[in-house]
């Protein structure tokens, strides 16, 4: 009915064509801040995820809303592989998720500017800083894409990023006339205690006594 904090800000900023750096907390809603997009905008969405069982997720439920979705990443088969090659050289395909590794191999670069990229979304994109938690280097080569595509606007997301972090982002990726979102990562919802080890079997029985059908770790 209506959309998260920030949602409707990022996603009319990329439909501005501007470059777009979108911090918001996990749940908070990142993917949808392309996914729409995606459906605006003419030619395909090319994402940047570092992670397989997430890629597989969010084409699994894209599809499950009738929308084109794909992707390329190590756990496919030849035949599922060639299979989506086809989709992408058809333009069957709206939005194809890729791991980082996967964009720098020989002749995938070439094959992108064969097709008619719209949108660039780099996922977890905090993995692209030195100084992030999750430091990936295949990240670092993302700016090859601006090189390729300098017209196409970039939104980088990510759940987590310092000052120093998101320069780097804003840097690596070449960003021009952008705009930064950041929500608040305040969650009232979530409780942290640190208590001393006594007795840890009692302790946690007693825990999960005082707390009966509450979530916890």
């Amino acid at each position: 009915d209506a959309f998260l904090p920030l949602q409707e800000e990022i996603i009319t900023s990329v439909l501005r064509d501007r470059d777009t750096l979108a911090m918001l907390p996990t749940g908070g809603g990142k993917s949808l801040c392309y996914q729409l997009p995606a459906l605006v905008r003419s030619g395909i969405t090319l994402v940047v995820s570092p992670l397989i069982a997430l890629m597989k997720d969010q084409v699994s439920g894209l599809r499950e809303q009738a929308i084109p979705a794909a992707y390329l990443n190590s756990s496919q088969g030849v035949g599922e592989e060639r299979e989506v090659w086809r989709r992408l050289a058809a333009r069957e395909v709206k939005l194809l998720y890729v791991a980082p590794e996967r964009i720098m191999k020989p002749g995938f670069l070439d094959f992108l500017t064969s097709l008619s990229v719209g949108l660039i979304a780099v996922d977890e994109a905090h993995c692209i800083s030195e100084w992030g938690h999750d430091f990936r280097p295949e990240y670092r080569a993302l700016g090859t894409l601006r090189e390729i595509f300098p017209y196409v606007p970039v939104i980088a997301l990510t759940a987590t990023a310092t000052p120093r972090v998101r320069e780097d982002i804003i840097r690596q990726l070449g960003f021009r006339d952008y705009q930064l979102f950041a929500s608040s990562f305040d969650r009232p919802n979530l409780l942290y205690q640190v208590r001393p080890k006594q007795e840890a079997l009692s302790q946690i029985q007693n825990y999960i006594d005082d707390h009966p059908g509450q979530p916890g770790i």
